[in-house]
Parts: structure tokens; sequence; C-alpha cells
């Protein structure tokens, strides 16, 4: 009977060799899950400058200054803007750009945050259709862009980081 030594070098099972191909083949398959395409970074790139927009015109339209220097439309949304919508005006805008950080953290907490500035955007932009059609007249394009493109990105962010945590792109 021959005793071997604990750490003698012994040639690899073929139980060892399938164990070890395994391991490598969820590593890759991890690596793959943890790939983004492209479009995900233009998405949270995008997404992170809209919203830092969103969080200057916020600190311009609660600046008395720079709110007259505004043109009459945008200064009628902010001074009649009672405290509810400004509230969802903040929530909106501060939700978003938090949301695209954590986006691009690759964290499932930016569904979260997306779903708040999407629920601050439907009451800040329901306060503004109000005034659409009062005394203050809004071009097309104030219509828009001022009151249509925050919804539709909202819905769009909600829907795309939902998207991306069934892709498994955020955790």
């Amino acid at each position: 009977m021959t005793i071997r030594e604990p750490y003698a070098k012994t040639k690899p099972t073929q139980q060892d060799i399938a164990g070890s191909g395994r391991a490598k083949e969820t590593d890759m398959s991890n690596d793959q899950a943890n790939r983004v395409h492209w479009t995900f970074w233009l998405v949270a790139i995008f997404t992170l400058l809209w919203n830092l927009m969103g969080c200057m015109n916020f600190y311009m339209q609660m600046n008395p200054e720079t709110l007259a220097a505004m043109p009459e439309s945008h200064r009628a949304i902010a001074e009649a803007r009672p405290l509810w919508a400004t509230i969802g005006f903040a929530l909106s805008v501060f939700g978003g750009a938090l949301g695209a950080i954590l986006l691009l953290r690759k964290s499932k907490l930016a569904t979260f945050l997306f779903i708040i500035s999407f629920v601050g955007v439907i009451v800040t932009m329901g306060h503004a259709a109000t005034l659409i059609g009062s005394t203050v007249t809004f071009t097309a394009s104030e219509v828009v862009l001022g009151v249509l493109s925050p919804i539709i990105l909202a819905v769009f962010l909600v829907w795309y980081s939902k998207r991306c945590e069934q892709l498994g792109w955020i955790n």
C-alpha cells in the first residue's frame, strides 16, 4: 500500500476537465449578460443631458431675474404654477436626472425613479395644459416641445428601463 502525499500533483480526471469547461461557459454567459447594446449608452447619456437641462430650467424658473427675461408664455406658466405643480416639476426633472445616473450605473432603481419622474411630468403638464387656450397663446412648437415631448419621453424611459431589466442589462 502506497501513501500519497496530500499535495502531490495528480493527473486531472474527466470530471475535473468537464467541470472547468462549464465554469468557463458560465463566465462567458455572465459576461454576455453584462454587455449592453451601444444604444443603451446613447439613451442613458441623452436622458441624463435632457434631465440636466430640465434641472437648469427648474432653477432658472425659480430665479425672478431669469424668469423676467423669459418669453411671456413661459413666464405665464411659471408664475401661475401652484406649489403642487412646482413639486411635480421638481420630481420630474430631479427624479429623471437621478434615474439617468442610476441607468448609467446599471441599477434597477432607475426604473423606480423614472416612474416618480413620470408622475411628476403628468402633474406638471396637467397644470400647463390648463393654461393652453387661456389668456396666453402658445405656438404649436411650444405645445409639442413643452408639453408633449416630456410626456412621451417619460413614458419611454419607464418602458425602456423595464426592458433593460428584462434583458439583464440593469440589476
